[in-house]
């Protein structure tokens, strides 16, 4: 005969539990990806010239680690940690957040400046509306941290945080921010990619230039997908009147697709390009004698189509 207690103790232990299994389901997802691709990263990241996106790939991609490891420590009931660990642990995450959004924001930007051949325009715009909603976004979480009320769960050594009315409205206005970039940067390469498609005549080159924004557009695409989940789930999240069981629910998927856009797929935003880019240098150097079409993964002063 199965038991239903009506303490509102057990649904608490229950929601954490499932906020746990969440926590080590990023863990493995972060390290698994990073174990998948690390032969591809050291052919195509480390043993490369270095440059922006080099250190943009590597920061991304190793801050990831101590991110999942300090969100499943935070999350295990099984692991003790104090108040002052605790809150200084939710502090580092909420502040690593906005720091890789930032600069998978800078990733984005070299990928639209090269996308418009070099455009200091574009560059220019990209960069100051980035630099707006990036210090905007950090003080509403600021803000946002500050408003937090910790709340001790009884009977597990785990903190769990709960936010006020305020503060689930300043974390809200974080999350649409990042919305405002992301659809912003989304329309940019629609349009260009639209634009090249119409402007290409038929050539080998053209053909090899269009296969390279196929790529650029594939790979943006499930990264914005990714993120138009997560966002649903974020906004559900923080204006939810529902109850405390979905709302976790809500939280723990959103937990789920933040760390995989920023982590998994943000670094993939390089790292696929990049092994697009040596394989069509390849297939050239084995197959013709013709000099391959000048395309980078890298931004470029020229007058040349980079990517």
């Amino acid at each position: 005969m199965n038991l239903v207690s009506n303490d509102p103790s057990w649904l608490v232990v229950t929601l954490n539990r499932f906020h746990s299994y969440i926590a080590v389901a990023s863990f493995t997802a972060v390290v698994y990806d990073w174990a998948l691709t690390f032969g591809r990263e050291v052919e195509l990241v480390w043993r490369q010239h270095w440059s922006l996106t080099t250190i943009l790939y590597l920061t991304v991609r190793y801050a990831g680690i101590p991110y999942v490891v300090m969100f499943m420590l935070g999350s295990l009931p099984s692991v003790p940690l104090t108040g002052i660990v605790s809150n200084t642990m939710f502090i580092a995450l909420n502040c690593m957040h906005v720091v890789v959004a930032a600069m998978l924001g800078v990733i984005m930007i070299t990928r639209l400046h090269a996308m418009y051949q070099g455009s200091r325009k574009m560059l220019i715009f990209l960069i100051v509306i980035l630099l707006v909603l990036t210090i905007a976004g950090g003080v509403t979480t600021a803000i946002g941290i500050k408003r937090n009320s910790e709340d001790a769960v009884s009977g597990i050594y785990q903190c769990t945080y709960k936010y006020d009315r305020d503060g689930r409205l300043l974390m809200s206005i974080t999350w649409i921010l990042r919305i405002v970039w992301e659809v912003l940067v989304m329309c940019l390469v629609v349009w260009i990619v639209i634009k090249h498609f119409r402007q290409l005549r038929p050539s080998s080159q053209a053909a090899i230039i269009g296969d390279c924004f196929v790529v650029l557009m594939k790979t943006h695409a499930v990264y914005f997908a990714s993120f138009v989940a997560g966002s649903w789930l974020a906004l559900g999240y923080f204006f939810s009147t529902v109850s405390d069981s979905t709302s976790m629910g809500h939280n723990g998927a959103l937990n789920i697709f933040s760390v995989m856009q920023m982590f998994v797929l943000g670094p993939r935003l390089i790292l696929n390009i990049r092994g697009y880019h040596a394989k069509l240098l390849a297939e050239y150097e084995t197959r013709t004698r013709i000099p391959p079409p000048n395309i980078s993964h890298e931004p470029s002063t020229s007058g040349h189509v980079t990517v």
